[in-house]
């Protein structure tokens, strides 16, 4: 993939997620693909494009200077959102990272409740549902895509303010709706399967996969 291409299935379902006009911040962003598709298509004004390691940043510095893209993408070492301001963004993407990661640079924000989020977790994705709920998180909105033969999933997230309950399912399913997408489907039977694997050693996880079956209408 180059910066004159479009960017492949996962990193363009987030894309769908930016809303127009927000000035973004494309977290672990590697070579910067997102942030030159989201500013060349006039998604955002302006994008940081940041991570942790200072290697994938000089790539990114490339196809920023590329793309010619230098005066609405700016390129910044951050470790989560550490050296981004409060008023220099409005959406933030955090993608292709463990669940468990992405939750942690959410807590790790002071000023995260006021921003909306647009994740895709990599692994884990249950993890770190349970922790955006924990948190009074609400997911308004989340989607399934292949990309490289594996499904993947994003979710649109804001602060709502409030801890809602939800079962142990809802760590799993989100709000997917196998019935009647079978790109959610997929995603689903993916977790059905790494279930059944953990059920040889725990047996409430058959019980979780038999639940999970019938509710994408295969129980």
């Amino acid at each position: 993939m180059n910066s004159e291409t479009q960017l492949d299935n996962r990193l363009r379902l987030c894309a769908e997620f930016v809303r127009p006009g927000a000035r973004a911040a494309d977290i672990g962003t590697d070579h910067a693909y997102l942030p030159v598709w989201l500013c060349r298509h006039n998604i955002c004004p302006s994008v940081i494009a940041a991570d942790v390691n200072p290697e994938p940043l000089s790539r990114g510095r490339i196809t920023v200077a590329q793309a010619g893209m230098e005066d609405k993408i700016s390129l910044r070492l951050s470790d989560g959102l550490a050296q981004i301001a409060e008023d220099e963004v409005d959406d933030i993407i955090i993608a292709g990272m463990g669940g468990e990661l992405i939750a942690d640079i959410i807590t790790a924000c002071p000023y995260a409740a006021d921003k909306h989020f647009i994740l895709q977790p990599m692994t884990k994705s249950e993890a770190l549902i349970s922790r955006l709920c924990a948190n009074g998180y609400i997911i308004d909105r989340q989607d399934c895509c292949v990309a490289g033969k594996k499904c993947y999933t994003v979710l649109s997230v804001f602060y709502g303010g409030t801890v809602r309950q939800h079962d142990e399912l809802y760590r799993y399913t989100g709000e997917l709706h196998p019935r009647e997408n079978e790109t959610h489907l997929r995603f689903l039977r993916g977790h059905i399967e790494r279930l059944r694997k953990q059920a040889k050693g725990e047996a409430r996880f058959a019980a979780l996969a038999d639940r999970l079956e019938e509710f994408c209408g295969n129980g």
